[in-house]
């Protein structure tokens, strides 16, 4: 009855979807070119409330449009994602374009329910070249029982890439140097020390240009939990995923749950700030700006731009990325990279005005001269090629390091567009990022291990994925309150409830699920 009622939801919210999306601000993208009979405006769903970049103005997508005949019109949640594309799945409103999480239950639902273009079968119609530029272990990874593929991945690596060395991890443990260095430059890799930093640092800079010092900083909070204290804390601590083989539940590790404790006593003592609890992305990235966090586990991308504006007012007051949380054996984090399943698949839905041109366009997209467009920009406006590395021209780089905002509108490149970003490809000639940004991304190198076998994929509906989405319902309502829970004592009656909830509410199906999706994996990846 409760599947029911949310069904007679989804349909109902169906009816206004209209309302429920953003549609970016569209500029011309190809001047005269995007007024002829050839050129198509595509509509490209985004699933990312906070994405707000529009196509058009800029250097980059200009190109693309020249090229490729395909002008872009993004869309976007208003609100929450799950909501927003549930209900452009039940109306069979999907636009032309869909990017999502890898993860998300969406991509099932809408192959399942035939919505979705088979990118084998377009390009076997429309486009060769598809097949040449197309990864053929990406394709093979997400080739479907039926044997087609339906969407691509961004942002993909396979074991073997990283036998070559040089992958980077996007989770960093930053502190703001400045203050760092001023308390000494601890050892913040036990909870005591840890702690003992956190104090010294709130204590010697209780404001930060007038405002209040945020000790500890984090993505946000979310229905489901929060990265920076669940698993980018897991990963740093190297909580095992399996053990004897078995899929292993890394929520209720000993060390987990250490570390938990200690960010407990920093709550009590008033030095876990309320806002971190509240705050969304926008209001995170001003402050970041501001430099007001003193530490954070933070993915470096995510505040790159927010680094730069840093590093213009003060090259002091930027984020330097050291080593964090470690186990009480002092093991080295081992921090992820992308895997096969990458960060986000795009998909053509069969919505789309014009599957040819979006079959093209996304090969285009995936080819090395579009992946020099949108990583680079234009060869001889905004860069040059010297013994097969490309290095900006001294605009280019001043315009990106002085004001990266300007630098998107302008040129549009750096990855703006990230939707098929291909990292092992860009790795062979991109420039060395800036020192500022290099350094948080070279200090990952030693860290970063493939888990890609570790990924799961619930289906949406089974009674495994119901329970799933249970226990991430728990977690994400205990996790704030075992962290501000006022004594030591009921942090422990919390986490007992926590623990009980977790195994009441199909734990045991969940890891089995797991289990056997990572045996199945490992026997695809050819590892053990």
């Amino acid at each position: 009855m409760k599947r029911l009622w949310s069904l007679i939801l989804v349909l109902a919210i169906a009816v206004a979807t209209a309302g429920c999306t953003k549609v970016q601000p569209a500029e011309t993208a190809s001047g005269a070119n995007a007024e002829e009979e050839d050129t198509v405006t595509l509509e490209w769903y985004i699933n990312y409330n906070w994405y707000n970049t529009p196509w058009g103005g800029n250097v980059v997508s200009q190109k693309v449009t020249d090229h490729t005949g395909v002008d872009i019109r993004f869309v976007s949640p208003d609100g929450n994602e799950t909501v927003n594309l549930d209900a452009l799945i039940a109306g069979d409103k999907l636009p032309d374009l869909v990017t999502l999480g890898w993860w998300e239950s969406q991509v099932s639902v809408m192959i399942n329910a035939g919505q979705i273009y088979a990118l084998n079968e377009l390009a076997d119609e429309y486009d060769a070249y598809f097949w040449e530029v197309a990864d053929a272990e990406r394709l093979k990874w997400y080739t479907q029982p039926d044997g087609n593929v339906y969407c691509y991945p961004n942002s993909s690596y396979s074991p073997g890439d990283y036998e070559k060395g040089r992958i980077s991890s996007n989770q960093t443990f930053l502190v703001r140097k400045d203050i760092y260095e001023a308390i000494g430059s601890p050892d913040m890799t036990t909870p005591e020390g840890f702690a003992d930093a956190v104090r010294a640092a709130a204590e010697k800079f209780p404001l930060v240009d007038g405002k209040a010092l945020i000790p500890v900083g984090a993505h946000e909070f979310t229905e489901r939990g929060c990265d920076s204290f669940d698993k980018f804390l897991q990963n740093f601590l190297a909580i095992p995923y399996e053990k004897d083989g078995e899929y292993y539940d890394r929520y209720t590790d000993p060390e987990y749950k250490r570390w938990l404790m200690m960010f407990r006593e920093l709550g009590e003592e008033g030095l876990l700030s309320n806002e971190i609890f509240i705050d969304k992305r926008a209001q995170m990235e001003e402050k970041i700006a501001d430099g007001r966090y003193f530490c954070m586990l933070y993915q470096r991308t995510d505040m790159a731009e927010q680094q730069r504006v840093l590093a213009e007012k003060n090259p002091d007051s930027i984020y330097i990325a050291v080593d964090g949380p470690k186990n009480e054996a002092g093991d080295m984090h081992t921090l992820p990279s992308s895997s096969l399943n990458g960060w986000t698949v795009t998909m053509i839905s069969k919505n789309c005005k014009d599957p040819e041109k979006a079959i093209r366009f996304l090969s285009f997209l995936m080819s090395e001269e579009g992946q020099k467009l949108i990583a680079l920009g234009v060869e001889g406006e905004n860069y040059r090629m010297e013994n097969g590395r490309a290095v900006l021209t001294e605009e280019t780089q001043l315009l990106m390091q002085t004001d990266y905002p300007e630098y998107v509108r302008q040129v549009g490149a750096n990855d703006t567009y990230w939707m098929l970003q291909d990292n092992r490809m860009q790795a062979e000639w991109m420039p060395k990022e800036d020192e500022i940004l290099y350094q948080m991304e070279e200090w990952t190198y030693p860290y970063v291990c493939y888990t890609g076998q570790y990924d799961v994929f619930l289906t949406d509906g089974s009674e495994v994925n119901t329970a799933q989405e249970k226990i991430e319902e728990i977690h994400g309502e205990m996790l704030p309150r075992l962290l501000l829970a006022p004594t030591e004592e009921e942090f422990e009656r919390l986490w007992d409830e926590y623990v009980t909830l977790r195994e009441e509410n199909g734990l045991s199906a969940v890891l089995q699920e797991s289990t056997r999706q990572m045996s199945a994996a490992k026997e695809k990846l050819g590892i053990e």
